[in-house]
């Protein structure tokens, strides 16, 4: 056991800066090169962080812009090893890799980008976009090959975060880094969220803020034809549509409203390899809070009443004390049509009832039905962007409050929004779809 300190990090804008390369790559770009600045605030914890990563197999946890990431060096097996132990997470799911410039991924390449890749970086680096390249033969950088899993590819990414960017160059190493939370349960936004999670399995949490995105990076493999979504996530498939050479993009991820099922007789016919997932979350349990999540699916449930809502909770109140209830875009509010004592609270990801700019702040109110359970209702807005980034708080929320049934208002994901990334984690979370 270790003693899980949070290092605050109060400036992250200030840690860095691009500028071009000095190489003589014939595709050099204002993302060639990342220099950490010599002095700024929360600087030390940085420095903290990246010795602990180059000196130990113990995974250090890190903000980006989607959610929190574990990080450990890419190259070194025993470092690798420590993020599948630490989270508890099946050896075949595969890390994405992480670096803070575009000369870092050339030396870990060892060679230029495919050219199908260039338009991306240049519209969607730094952010919310993995990509798919072929496990180099010869490199400056070697890649440990529990990173892979086995597969001939890997995932690389440039985060927008220049906390972690900054974290890398310190490193002098790309980064393995999944979401830095035990496994299969809801991806942690804060730095509160990876403690709660994992204090006493790793030794430091860099805390820069709430994320801004709230779901992960959309994973995307161009080295088919046509190029695929593997994992929706920040990047939409409209977005990546409008960018020459991926007019054509298709989804390829395993989920249930776009013609997979993780679960058909025809997985039983597949073989190991074709089993294999070739980016993370594709195949195994995941964004699952300890209660029972109960989804109903956006756009093709009729619009529940309130009698009907009631008439649900009271039944899930048959096996729990506790119901939670998240409301997005169609779902009447319950609290003013029932008779109760109510608490009204302005609650933020953090877990306190104070309104924090930084982080997710939502409705919620507090209430018992004449013959029912106690209610958790809590309203995550009608805007898309604000469902993205509250998604996997509330679910952790409601965990700590005491759900033991979880009541979710899915979204329509028919069109090419945030919306399908937030549908996938969602039934990925849910013991039951209705």
């Amino acid at each position: 056991m270790y003693e899980t300190r949070i290092l605050p990090v109060s400036d992250p804008d200030s840690l860095g800066r691009f500028r071009l390369s000095t190489s003589t790559s014939s595709s050099a770009t204002s993302l060639d090169h990342w220099d950490a600045t010599e002095s700024a605030p929360g600087l030390d914890a940085l420095v903290t962080a990246a010795n602990h990563i180059r000196k130990t197999d113990v995974p250090v946890g890190f903000p980006t812009e989607t959610v929190y990431g574990l990080g450990a060096d890419a190259t070194r097996s025993g470092a690798v090893r420590g993020i599948f132990s630490v989270k508890g997470r099946p050896s075949d799911n595969p890390l994405i890799v992480h670096v803070c410039d575009l000369d870092m991924l050339r030396e870990l390449c060892g060679t230029e980008l495919p050219d199908i890749y260039r338009p991306l970086v240049e519209r969607f680096w730094p952010g919310p976009l993995t990509i798919l390249l072929p496990v180099p033969q010869t490199s400056k950088y070697t890649l440990a090959p529990e990173v892979t899993a086995g597969l001939p590819t890997f995932g690389a990414r440039l985060p927008a975060s220049p906390l972690t960017r900054t974290l890398i160059r310190l490193a002098d190493a790309p980064l393995a880094g999944p979401s830095a939370n035990a496994s299969t349960r809801p991806s942690p936004t804060t730095a509160q969220h990876v403690v709660d999670d994992l204090n006493g399995r790793i030794e430091v949490v860099l805390d820069g803020g709430a994320c801004g995105v709230g779901v992960e990076s959309t994973v995307v493999d161009g080295l088919c034809n046509p190029p695929v979504i593997l994992r929706p996530g920040g990047v939409s498939l409209a977005e990546l549509r409008s960018v020459p050479g991926w007019e054509r993009v298709e989804r390829a991820y395993n989920d249930v409203a776009h013609g997979g099922n993780a679960q058909n007789d025809a997985k039983a016919q597949k073989t190991e390899d074709e089993l294999k997932p070739r980016a993370p979350g594709m195949k195994y349990k995941h964004y699952s809070p300890k209660a029972r999540v109960v989804l109903y699916e956006g756009g093709k449930t009729p619009t529940r009443t309130q009698e009907a809502l009631i008439k649900d909770i009271e039944s899930a109140g048959q096996e729990a004390a506790v119901v939670g209830v998240v409301r997005t875009t169609t779902w009447p509010a319950l609290a003013s049509a029932l008779d109760k004592a109510t608490t009204t609270t302005n609650g933020t990801v953090a877990g306190g009832l104070t309104e924090n700019g930084d982080g997710v702040t939502y409705h919620l109110e507090t209430y018992s039905l004449p013959s029912g359970p106690k209610v958790l209702e809590l309203d995550l807005g009608r805007d898309l962007s604000s469902i993205a980034h509250g998604l996997f708080s509330s679910l952790r929320d409601l965990d700590a409050r005491g759900a033991e049934v979880i009541l979710i208002e899915g979204i329509d994901d028919g069109g090419d929004d945030l919306a399908s990334a937030v549908m996938n984690r969602l039934r990925k979370a849910a013991s039951e779809v209705r």
